[in-house]
């Protein structure tokens, strides 16, 4: 996904974040605040850094133990407002879901090799051998509000990666409206995020597979004022091992990657974090994901695996553009 006519944007959460401002005279500023929000949320949620607070929180599951009743439990992990929320998101999108989106699945990312920065993955290598630990186990983790602890059920690994990015995008863009007073648009990767007033008509964002991709790509302009644009695909985070390919969107029934029905979905929705939740449960539920966003009356733009698109919701079914 990029924005048309967009000037060069700035290495940021393993990917390329874009930052427009309706007035250019507050760039600056904007961008400052972005870039504030960027790192929060690097320091604190990252999978691939020794020193972020989620490693830190999966560090303490390793030590879980059986309560008096006999349940298995984590150690509870005293957490930051950031990671407070991040979790908390994460769970919700599970909930919304039905546990499609599992946040609880970084343990078999990372056994399937997905264990660093993905730029730094290597693109192929030996066959693996993978533990499966299915059914999920995302009801397990356990968030209390009054002390803000989060446990999580021993030897779980949580990975926040299909909301994490999306809700920095929307912290992003409200907190640089909040400092500028001035209509603001920000993409990380894929993942847009708007707040205050657009411009007239909206802003202009390409949807296509690849975020990094130049504005020339095969793809669709759409126009948006509010809320947010998520992208997700299995065609751009992908490695072999042994000959095997995998990406990074797994099957929580199996810890596996999921069969690539959609190679690209694109959602619009309320935020950003809510769009991004409906693109990765749509490649997981495969031919059903129509039925799914239409019951939900979410605009989106669906890829299959031979490059044809179905155009769901209001979303453009051919090239021009549809305000929201």
């Amino acid at each position: 996904m990029s924005q048309v006519g967009l000037e060069a944007g700035f290495p940021a959460l393993g990917t390329t974040a874009v930052v427009l401002v309706a007035d250019d005279r507050h760039a600056g500023v904007a961008r400052a605040a972005v870039e504030r929000e960027i790192d929060e949320i690097d320091q604190t949620c990252s999978r691939f850094r020794i020193d972020s607070e989620l490693v830190a929180l999966n560090a303490a599951s390793a030590t879980g133990s059986a309560s008096a009743t006999g349940s298995a439990s984590g150690r509870r992990f005293a957490a930051s407002a950031t990671l407070y929320e991040a979790v908390e998101q994460a769970l919700r999108a599970a909930r919304l879901t039905d546990g499609l989106v599992d946040p609880t699945l970084g343990r078999e990312l990372r056994e399937l090799g997905y264990d660093r920065d993905f730029a730094a993955v290597p693109p192929d290598g030996p066959p693996l051998i993978v533990s499966v630990r299915r059914p999920a186990r995302w009801t397990g983790v356990r968030l209390d509000a009054s002390a803000h602890t989060i446990t999580l059920p021993p030897d779980v690994e949580l990975d926040l990666g299909a909301t994490a990015k999306a809700l920095c995008a929307d912290r992003a863009a409200q907190a640089a409206f909040d400092v500028t007073g001035v209509g603001v648009l920000v993409s990380l990767g894929g993942d847009v995020a708007v707040a205050g007033p657009a411009p007239d008509g909206g802003w202009s964002v390409r949807v296509v597979d690849d975020h990094a991709a130049g504005p020339d790509a095969p793809g669709e302009d759409v126009l948006i004022a509010a809320g947010g644009l998520a992208t997700s695909s299995t065609t751009v985070r992908h490695w072999a091992r042994g000959g095997e390919q995998f990406h990074h969107v797994l099957d929580p029934d199996t810890g596996r990657p999921a069969r690539v029905w959609w190679r690209t979905v694109s959602v619009a929705a309320a935020t950003c974090v809510d769009a991004n939740i409906a693109t990765t449960a749509s490649i997981l539920l495969g031919p059903d994901a129509v039925d799914w966003l239409t019951e939900r009356r979410l605009p989106a733009r669906l890829v299959r695996a031979d490059g044809s698109v179905v155009a769901l919701a209001g979303w453009p079914d051919e090239h021009g553009s549809t305000p929201r």
